[in-house]
């Protein structure tokens, strides 16, 4: 295999930077706005806050199921774009609204028929349940909107363009703290008025995102497209159905664990979900490189070419371990402060601050398992990724709850060590295979997929 001079590796770094930087930019001033959001409605008391947070991590399931076609679409058009084939690349983008149609109305259909069980199923203070399902409810009615923002962000990232899904997010959480605003105080709707917004930004965030995304040359669909694509559907899903499965099984175990801790209390579950909203921001730099990653990924298996490839890996695990060092020493050093932000209960500051402290040591390893998930993603080797997550969630956090809070009556702080052991793990686990060499194996599997 042939090395890359000093001046290619340094073309590589630049890519993965410029690729980077308006992915975390994006990620960063979104979540920057929800903090504002989750202020908003912190002020409210912490049984507003619970309302809105006790549905976060069926949230996060629902983006998943988006997520995984976006994956599949950034693996399959990066390796075209690579190879120089326009041809496919134009069909993938003709399948991409039926993609958006099928997964997003069902996944509506669904979380809206589910919406007046899932606090219950959440193990909610009865005093919440309620007001949790009206806000659930109503976010979950443009649910087709953000399908479409996440999977035609993914094509648009695909082809190296990570601005202009930057600026649409940005405008569209923009006008979510302002309707926040004008609904949750001056309409004096509450908890309500906070779900109105977010209904509205993501309906916003969806049409323009589709619209920005069809107005670009390559991703112009086929006048004679209009079925389904059979080999481009079959190869998307042999690549999003393990992605999937793996966001689901770390969803599943989110909401699992997020009941488990809403059983302790209302305030025992505010500073965790605070907590988990305040280390957002400082794991987004990962997220970041791991888009580029992806990208960089996929266009050097279409180009055929190991030694970018190489390159390409060996950067990004650096450069993100290195960035999530030095946030987790933020996050370390500003963890009462950041609490302070949301919520003036004392109480709810000082568990959340001790918590908050112990998984900002981890974050240089978290990083590493999101860098890694990047090259796995840009390979197409979304199994692997599978495998490792349902060990971690379901084996070693979820377990050791259980076991912390009905055998052991531990605090919030033991627990959270359980989820600082899950992600020790899935970092080495994911990362080993890499270090072993076995990444040229998959280089050349993905080769022999296209």
């Amino acid at each position: 295999m042939q090395t890359l001079d000093r001046q290619s590796r340094r073309n590589i770094f630049r890519s993965l930077i410029t690729l980077a930087v308006p992915v975390i930019l994006e990620e960063i001033l979104t979540t920057l706005l929800q903090y504002v959001d989750t202020a908003m409605v912190g002020r409210l008391g912490a049984q507003a806050t619970s309302s809105v947070s006790l549905t976060t991590s069926v949230n996060w399931l629902i983006g998943s199921c988006f997520g995984a076609v976006g994956v599949a679409m950034v693996a399959i058009m990066s390796s075209a774009l690579g190879a120089g084939d326009t041809g496919k690349i134009r069909r993938c983008s003709s399948q991409i609204v039926k993609y958006i149609l099928a997964v997003g109305l069902f996944v509506e259909v669904l979380a809206v028929g589910l919406s007046p069980v899932i606090p219950i199923w959440m193990q909610a203070d009865k005093a919440i349940q309620k007001q949790a399902s009206i806000y659930f409810c109503i976010i979950s009615l443009p649910i087709v909107f953000r399908a479409s923002s996440v999977i035609c962000a993914s094509a648009m990232r695909a082809l190296k363009d990570t601005r202009t899904p930057m600026m649409v997010n940005l405008a569209a959480n923009v006008l979510n703290v302002i309707l926040n605003y004008l609904l949750i105080y001056t309409a004096g709707l509450g908890v309500t008025g906070a779900a109105i917004a977010t209904a509205l930004s993501s309906t916003l965030a969806g049409i323009l995102m589709y619209v920005l995304m069809r107005r670009k040359e390559q991703l112009r669909a086929p006048e004679k497209s209009r079925g389904i694509d059979r080999a481009l559907l079959k190869e998307a899903s042999n690549i999003s159905l393990p992605a999937l499965a793996t966001s689901v099984t770390s969803c599943l175990g989110h909401i699992v664990f997020a009941s488990l801790v809403s059983s302790l209390g209302t305030t025992v579950f505010a500073a965790h979900a605070i907590a988990l909203s305040s280390e957002t921001l400082f794991y987004l730099p990962g997220y970041g490189l791991r888009s580029a990653t992806s990208t960089l990924i996929g266009i050097s298996v279409g180009e055929d070419d190991k030694a970018k490839f190489r390159v390409v890996e060996r950067q990004s695990i650096i450069l993100t371990m290195a960035m999530m060092a030095f946030t987790g020493l933020l996050l370390f050093l500003f963890a009462r402060p950041i609490m302070g932000i949301f919520t003036p209960d004392q109480e709810v500051i000082r568990q959340g601050t001790k918590v908050l402290k112990l998984i900002a040591v981890s974050e240089p390893l978290f990083g590493l398992m999101i860098v890694s998930e990047g090259i796995y993603y840009g390979l197409g080797q979304t199994k692997i990724t599978f495998i490792v997550e349902t060990i971690g969630s379901w084996g070693i956090r979820i377990l050791a709850t259980i076991i912390c809070i009905h055998v052991l009556n531990a605090t919030l702080f033991e627990i959270w060590i359980c989820m600082f052991a899950d992600n020790t793990f899935r970092a080495l686990a994911m990362a080993t295979p890499l270090f072993l060499g076995k990444d040229l194996k998959y280089f050349d599997g993905r080769r022999k997929a296209l």
